[in-house]
Order: C-alpha cells, then structure tokens, then sequence
C-alpha cells in the first residue's frame, strides 16, 4: 500500500513542478500584460501572489491564469497585488527633513525644478514633495510628474482623497492649508493637485523620463533583483541632470554609489556627478 505522505525523491519532484509551473505562469502572464516577474526576488512575489490564488480556489498556477485572462476582475485583482501599495505623507521624517532643509535649498538655486516620483503607489509621497515646494514658494515653478505601474493606485492619487486617520499626523496648520474634509476623508487641495501629473509607467519594462533635479524612489527596491535594482539605479542616473539628486528608501542604501555614476551627499541621497 503506498503511503499518503510523499517520500524524499516524490517531494523534489513535486516541488519542482510547481516551481516550474510558477516560471511558467510568469512568462505567460509577460507576454500577456508585458509584465516581468522575474524582476521581483521570486520568494516575496510567490508568496503574494499565491495567496491571493489559494484564496480564489485554484492549486494550479495555470488555471489561475486562464480565469485572470477570462475574467477582467480576477487579472486587475492579480496585478493590482503584484504592486507594493504602502505609503504615507512624509514617510519617515528625519529623512524628509534632509530633503527639505538641505537639499532643496540647494536644488532650488537652480529653479525651475523638474521632480519626478517614480513608484509613487496612492499619491501621499508626491504630495508631500508638493506641500514642501509650496512652503518654499517653488511649487508654481516646478514640473512634478508622478508614476506608477498600478492604474487603480494611480486613479486613488489624482483623485487625493484620504482617509482623516492618514492626515492626522500632520501639523495642524499643514492639515489646515491643504486639506479640505470631505465627509470620511481630506481631499488635497486642487492647488496642490493640479501641479501634479500622475502617469502610469512601468520602471522594469519601460524608457526613463530624462533630465530632472531630484528623483524619488523610496521603498521599492527593497523587493527587486539584484540585477533589477543595478539596472535601475543606472538608469535613474542617466535621468537626472549632472548635479540632480535620487533619494531612496531608509532601507535602500546604494552600495558603492560610484558605480552608477553617483556619489552619497547625505544618507539616503545621491547625486549625479557624471
């Protein structure tokens, strides 16, 4: 009688095949929504992804696929969890106080400034960079463009409304000047909104905007490649102007910044020096 537990050779091979089914759906689902898995460290991604399978009743990736493709709902539901959806105004403070103290004065003796936002997920961090040029007096003379790869985290940005609970932590006097309530939520004012572009843009498959002052790209490289992320940072450099400054995440320093043609000026801040 053979039995229901799987011996040591039956394990890999069943491991294997799931794994390989996994490859299999993530080149499929590419050459369907031009979407490439292989750019996200596979365990965080596989882990995401196969919860949201399980939860809508299917053990086989293919399958899985198959209703995504049939089903409009289940695809924007898969691809709306590929994406990391976390942020906040002024997400980690002490950092966005270098970035308000120190490096925009510095920036802004060159104004006007051309910002971008790249993975800007719901909209609080450009919003934030918005608030700041505002309080600088650079707003009306700045470019502030902001993308993301996620079109319903996008539609929640230039609509910049946000629950009460996610402004509280503001000052009093930053949630009076550009909030307005609005039943259960604050909507940014539209002289903030309306000086910034949101655009969906995909950053592992599509060609960088170029010659900006400043690029955010806080807390998404934490869940890429190795490759991805080189690849990336030169990128981003080839997009700033000579001079022009990438801040990152408080948990992304770039190891050895000259490679890609930057140098560190303050933690988490690199600039263009070629």
């Amino acid at each position: 009688m053979r039995k229901l537990s799987a011996s040591g050779s039956e394990r890999v091979s069943e491991d294997k095949s799931v794994a390989d089914e996994f490859a299999l759906f993530a080149a499929r689902l590419a050459e369907i929504k031009s979407v490439d898995l292989h750019q996200y460290k596979r365990t965080q991604m596989e882990r995401r992804l196969t919860s949201l399978r399980d939860k809508r009743g299917f053990s086989s990736w293919l399958r899985y696929l198959e209703a995504a493709v049939a089903t409009p709902e289940l695809m924007d539901e898969l691809l709306d969890r590929m994406t990391i959806n976390v942020s906040a105004f002024f997400r980690n403070p002490l950092r966005w106080d270098t970035l308000r103290y120190l490096v925009l004065p510095q920036l802004q003796a060159q104004a006007p400034l051309r910002v971008w936002s790249a993975a800007c997920s719901t909209g609080q961090e450009p919003y934030s960079l918005a608030i700041l040029l505002a309080e600088s007096g650079a707003l009306r003379q700045s470019t502030l463009l902001a993308t993301d790869v996620d079109e319903r985290a996008l539609q929640i940005a230039q609509k910049g409304a946000y629950l009460h609970t996610e402004v509280a932590m503001l000052p009093a006097q930053m949630q009076k000047t550009y909030f307005v309530p609005d039943g259960d939520h604050s909507q940014v004012v539209l002289a903030l909104r309306e000086h910034v572009q949101f655009l969906r843009h995909d950053l592992c498959q599509e060609p960088f905007f170029t010659t900006f002052d400043l690029i955010l790209c806080r807390n998404m490289m934490i869940y890429l490649t190795d490759f991805a992320k080189e690849r990336l940072y030169r990128k981003f450099c080839q997009s700033l102007r000579v001079g022009g400054i990438l801040f990152v995440g408080s948990t992304e320093q770039i190891i050895r910044p000259e490679k890609y043609g930057f140098v560190q000026i303050y933690p988490f801040f690199y600039q263009r020096v070629e």
